[in-house]
Order: structure tokens, then sequence, then C-alpha cells
């Protein structure tokens, strides 16, 4: 065997030997975000490669500066009008957080996400009109910059944008109604290198439907498996991801690359969300991906990024009480629970480091106060407003609790989120500071950590429905 032939097939087997690849969402919407430098030590410590971003936050992009680790950069859907509408607005925007960040700060930026989920139905159409002009003007500003050949754009899209007209995923396409927009968005990706980038949430299905077979949003093989003409499908996302591929294949790109934005499992918030089919669904989809089988219509190395990194209790509940709980780390850097992700020597995930909280003393209801007491329905429904109540509830980590025990609970929530200022605890005669951890089971009672103020961190709106919070008013009683 010739030199040349020892490297080609030193080159193949290299090829062949390439995994799926697992980085991290990494949102900021919470009252105490962790400082960027920890959560990048804490990314590297833990071998996650990725990361993908929802915004271009200076501090954040500062932070990753030099680390290795492949940055996804995102532009929120509020300035995707304004973007679509003016080019030299989308120059300034690449010049600030692509260009600056790449030869200042050495960050490895290799996309940019020019929306997310923009399609959603509940937005009602808001974004039809802006996403691809705002995603023509981003690309053509990199390529102003020069760095069309390191940095690809992208638009993170909810898998709702295709379905299938069989309910197999042999039936795949994208939807009706906004097909002809979808396979613009696809050539232009196609034409100029960038991925078409998916999220996937087999918990959304089974949150949404009471009916769904359980078994087959997992990885165990336990489900009844869907046949499609021959090809069997054991497990949602295979089926999922296969009906996006026949949709690309159908309209004449069967070959463009395919990013999973996001997938997960939440931790609380809802009786499906719990640590313990969080710890099924990653480790499962860790297992299922790792040897780079891919899926029955795409082998291959599949590229994902889990989501998420951290818990964010400033999230928007509108979608369910769980949107605050997708972390596999909480909202301090502790892991949930074991998960390999094949990255690390310990086989398990390594806790954030360098974090400092504020006093060890917690915000509760006094003991000799009556449940009756006419001042503990408005204090409490004040204290969930701005507070975090989302762990009490019926099939939640904290549903065991007595009715004075979700109360302190409200009481504290909203006692850490204020920093503990003594004013925070000064609910008309019912409560009072401990420094006796209340915490019970699994139902934990936080201490913050020490505020953050770079950045926008925050700047995040703390409003919390009142509906939600007089549900758990009444949910107590």
């Amino acid at each position: 065997m010739g030199w040349g032939s020892v490297l080609l097939f030193l080159a193949v087997a290299l090829l062949c030997q390439r995994t799926s690849s697992i980085g991290a969402n990494w949102g900021t919407q919470a009252s105490h975000p962790l400082p960027p430098d920890i959560v990048v030590r804490m990314l590297r410590e833990n071998g996650i490669q990725k990361v993908k971003l929802f915004d271009a936050e200076y501090d954040t992009l500062r932070a990753l500066g030099k680390s290795g680790i492949e940055v996804m950069v995102g532009i929120p859907n509020e300035m995707l009008a304004t973007l679509a509408s003016s080019l030299k607005a989308a120059e300034k925007w690449v010049a600030k957080n692509v260009s600056t960040h790449i030869s200042t700060d050495n960050v490895n930026i290799r996309y940019v996400a020019v929306g997310n989920e923009p399609f959603l139905s509940t937005y009602n159409g808001s974004y039809l009109s802006t996403t691809f002009p705002a995603l023509r003007n981003i690309q053509i500003a990199i390529i102003k910059a020069g760095l069309q050949n390191q940095v690809k754009v992208t638009c993170p899209l909810n898998a709702d944008v295709y379905d299938s007209s069989t309910t197999f995923p042999s039936g795949g396409d994208f939807r009706a109604n906004i097909r002809d927009l979808m396979i613009t968005i696809v050539k232009f990706l196609s034409e100029n290198g960038g991925p078409f980038t998916v999220n996937i949430y087999p918990f959304i299905s089974l949150y949404n439907n009471p009916d769904f077979p359980v078994d087959y949003a997992f990885f165990d093989g336990n489900s009844q498996p869907l046949n499609d003409g021959g090809t069997y499908y054991y497990n949602m996302f295979d089926a999922n991801y296969d009906t996006l591929v026949h949709a690309l294949e159908k309209n004449g790109f069967g070959n463009m690359p395919i990013i999973i934005g996001e997938i997960g499992w939440p931790t609380d918030g809802d009786s499906n969300a719990n640590v313990d089919y969080a710890r099924k669904f990653n480790q499962g989809f860790m297992s299922h991906i790792s040897g780079g089988k891919g899926t029955p219509r795409r082998p291959g190395p599949i590229d994902a990024y889990l989501f998420s990194l951290i818990d964010e209790d400033a999230k928007s509940v509108q979608p369910g009480y769980f949107e605050r709980h997708w972390g596999i780390f909480t909202f301090d850097g502790l892991p949930k629970y074991l998960l390999n992700l094949g990255t690390t020597n310990s086989g398990s995930l390594i806790q954030a480091k360098g974090v400092r909280y504020l006093q060890r003393k917690w915000c509760v209801m006094r003991p000799n106060v009556r449940l009756d007491d006419p001042q503990v329905a408005p204090s409490v429904s004040y204290a969930c407003s701005l507070g975090d109540c989302t762990s009490l509830g019926v099939g939640t980590s904290c549903a065991n609790l007595d009715g004075k025990q979700n109360i302190s609970y409200a009481f504290n929530s909203y006692y850490q989120i204020q920093d503990q200022l003594d004013t925070a605890c000064k609910f008309p005669n019912i409560s009072e500071v401990t420094k006796t951890d209340p915490s019970t089971g699994t139902c934990r009672f936080p201490i913050m950590i020490e505020p953050y103020y770079g950045g926008a961190a925050r700047e995040h709106s703390f409003f919390f429905p009142l509906l939600m919070a007089a549900a758990i008013a009444v949910s107590i009683f």
C-alpha cells in the first residue's frame, strides 16, 4: 500500500470514528445569574465544547474568549424587524457582536442564530415577513466582514415547521401555510453553507397530550415501534428527526446538515417534569447518539445542544411552570442528577466552582400564625407574583409540603430574589427570618447567590402573572 493509500485509509478511518457532538444552551433569564467566568469554567471542566446563546451579551462573549468553546451567538426575535429593514443595522450588529469578539477577544464564534423559533403558531405570524430578510442581511454583513468561511448563519426552528401527511416520517413535508417561505430559507441556508437548526421536545408532546405513549418519549426500546413501510421507529426523537429529513429530501435538500438546537427534559413544574424522567431522557439521548449511528433515514453523527445548562427563574411560565426548570444544573451550578456526557473522567457532572452565596438565612411563616389568618392569602399572592413558586403544586418537587411549608416557600422565594432585604420578610405579623434550613425531602428552599451586575444580567422582568399566584394560594389551603 502506497503512502497516498495509507493517508486516504487513515482519513476515512478518522471520519468513520467521528461521533456525535454535544453542546449546551446557556440562557440567562435569571434573577441571579451565575457570573459568566464561573459558567465558562464549568463548561470547560465538564468537557462541553459547544455553547448556544440566545443573545450577544458582551460579558458572556468576553468570558468565552480563548476558551476554545465553539459559540452560536443569538439574535432575539425582537430585533428581526430592525435587521430586516436595514443592512446598515445588520452590519453594525455583526461588527459589534461578531467581528470584535473574534478579533479582540479570540471568541470561537461559528454560528449566528437569527431569531429563535420565529414561526411558532403562538406568535400569530408576527415574524413571518422579517425572518428571512434579517437572515439575508446578516449573511451579507458577515460576507462584508470577511467572516463567511468561519461564521455560518442559521435560524433555530421549532419542529412544528414540518409535519407528516401520513403520520409516518416518510410523509414529512414543511407546514403548508409556511412551505414556500421554508423552502426559500432552506435554499438560502444551503447556498451559504448554513445548517438547518431544529428544536425537538418529546416532553412537550407528553405535556400537551395525556394519551401520548410515555415509553415512546425515551430511548430504552420499551415502546411499541412505529412501522413506516418496514422502517421501525422505537422513539419519538428518531421519528421526528426523520420527518424533517424526508421534508428536506422531498424539496431537494437531502444532504443538508442538521443541528439539534435544543433537546432536553425539565425537572420540576409538572408531574412529568421530574429528576428521574430527566435523567432517563438525557442519559438515554446521550447513549443513543454516542456511537454516531444516527437515525434510520440519516445515519451518522448528530450534533446537538442540550436544553439547558442552568435553570432560569425569570423565564415566562406561559408555556408551563416547567419552563424554569430545564437545566442539568441548578441556578447555582449544582448537578441535579447523575449524568454521563462522556466528557469527564468521573463520568458525572462537575459542579460550578467559586459560587458566592448570600447569608444562610430564610424567610418563613411564623409557627404561631393560623392558616386562615386574613393576611396570609394576599401575602402569598404578592410573594409568588414577584418570586418563583413553580416548584409548588401537584406533582412537583415540593408537592409534599404542608400548608405552612408552602407559605414559607413562597415567602422565601420573594425574600431571596430581593437579596434578603429586611423589608422583604415583613409580611404583616406572619413572617420571620430563620437560620434553620427549612428544606425537606426533595424540596429545596434555596439561598440565592450574590447578585451579578454585569451587562444586562439584572434587566430581566420578574413579573409573575397574578393568576398563577392566585392558583398557588388556592392550592395551599
